[in-house]
């Protein structure tokens, strides 16, 4: 993958002349691989984002066992090592100077402006159509029996609106779902004490940030993770309360805080570094599947992650995507949406509740020392969360890597 920008392979008025089998709206990780799934399994595929690739992103440089695990069942296990990302394998946390360091399983550390473009150029690759720089809005069923299709308005950087159709779109656009904004079908629920996450990629620092380590500095308002990407780069990502940013002025004076109050090294390359922020990070999408629509990555729900979780998920729902989508293209009924439902609840939802049960624990100094002063003691008492965060996911069995239309086990 080179730096330069990916080109579009058709335009809107091409775009919106054919009935697409899924039209995939955002090309994040979630969406970029469920299109690739859906045009290896022999679809007529679009893949329509707002930006154009590569672009930078806050935070997901991680992939954890689990992420690395769908990767393979789709045949995709060597594409982080061929993007020059680096193992993983401990997590050195602390919080007023105290800490731990603990194993990890094998995971890969890199930057998402890569990883993400990459993910889009295999899409391609596989017979999907890119349309970057294009807003879309989810529209409203027309047609009816087997005709019957899901509207998208689709715009071009400032031209005209122009509306497409698809058998069936799937809604991967992020934290803010724009494209369901104007859909009734969908509501999305944002929690009251959510943080933002800022993000920022240094390429000066100090030696103490050695590869192979994702370092994580604990405070009572928000915390920062620390990891070695390809090209000597330091990606750093945080989850913090927005009062904490507005008290310390900048967003890079406020991670900077939290690093040297946890007890890390100063990282003065901050102060000139430009950060990168998102919109309040824990919410649910409800429902997750609607006629001829199905939500899925951070659209569809997401907690504070801290070892690559997120990244996880998301991978994990695309890679189970081409089933769902073979089903719909035949016929769509609502045990489809419920089946959806249960598959986001086992390999995404469900999961979720470590983190946030330990974002719960971070926001409480004193649970937050007595927890590192006993896993310091004894390291193993952090096994099962380990294994947990890192387990296969179970969707894996259905994930077959030319987008097979089996149904995916109960």
């Amino acid at each position: 993958m080179t730096g330069d920008a990916i080109a579009r392979t058709l335009d809107v008025d091409a775009a919106v002349a054919r009935r697409w089998d899924a039209l995939v709206i955002g090309a994040g990780p979630a969406g970029a691989l469920a299109a690739r799934q859906a045009a290896q399994g022999g679809k007529r595929v679009l893949l329509v984002e707002s930006k154009s690739f590569p672009r930078a992103k806050v935070c997901g440089a991680c992939l954890n066992g689990q992420a690395l695990a769908v990767l393979k069942a789709v045949g995709l296990e060597g594409l982080p090592g061929a993007l020059g990302g680096l193992a993983i394998n401990q997590f050195d946390v602390r919080s007023h100077r105290r800490g731990v360091r603990l194993a990890l399983p094998g995971g890969i550390a890199v930057s998402r402006k890569r990883f993400d473009a990459t993910l889009v150029e295999a899409a391609i690759a596989a017979g999907a159509e890119f349309l970057p720089e294009t807003a879309a809005l989810l529209g409203e069923i027309a047609g009816s029996g087997g005709e019957e299709a899901r509207t998208v308005v689709l715009r071009f950087r400032d031209t005209a609106p122009r509306e497409g159709r698809a058998g069936i779109v799937l809604a991967a656009d992020g934290l803010g779902h724009a494209s369901l904004r104007d859909c009734t079908d969908f509501s999305s629920h944002i929690a009251r004490n959510a943080r933002i996450g800022l993000g920022v990629i240094v390429a000066e620092y100090p030696d103490a940030y050695a590869p192979g380590t994702i370092f994580m500095a604990v405070a009572h308002r928000g915390y920062v993770g620390l990891v070695r990407v390809e090209d000597g780069l330091l990606n750093i990502a945080a989850a913090l309360e927005p009062e904490l940013v507005k008290r310390h002025g900048a967003p890079a004076d406020a991670l900077a805080a939290i690093i040297e109050e946890a007890g890390f090294p100063a990282i003065p390359a901050l102060a000139r570094a430009e950060c990168l922020g998102t919109l309040p990070l824990t919410r649910r999408t409800t429902p997750v599947a609607s006629r001829r629509v199905l939500v899925l990555g951070d659209a569809a729900g997401y907690v504070e992650p801290f070892t690559g979780e997120g990244m996880a998920w998301a991978l994990a729902a695309a890679g189970a995507s081409a089933p769902f989508i073979e089903r719909g293209h035949r016929e769509w009924d609502a045990a489809l949406e419920r089946d959806w439902h249960r598959l986001l609840h086992r390999v995404v939802f469900r999961r979720q509740r470590w983190c946030r049960l330990l974002a719960i624990a971070l926001r409480h100094p004193l649970a937050m020392r007595i927890a590192l002063d006993t896993v310091s003691l004894v390291p193993s008492l952090s096994a099962p969360i380990i294994r947990s965060l890192n387990r296969p996911p179970t969707a894996t069995a259905g994930v077959s890597p030319v987008g097979g239309a089996h149904h995916e086990p109960e």
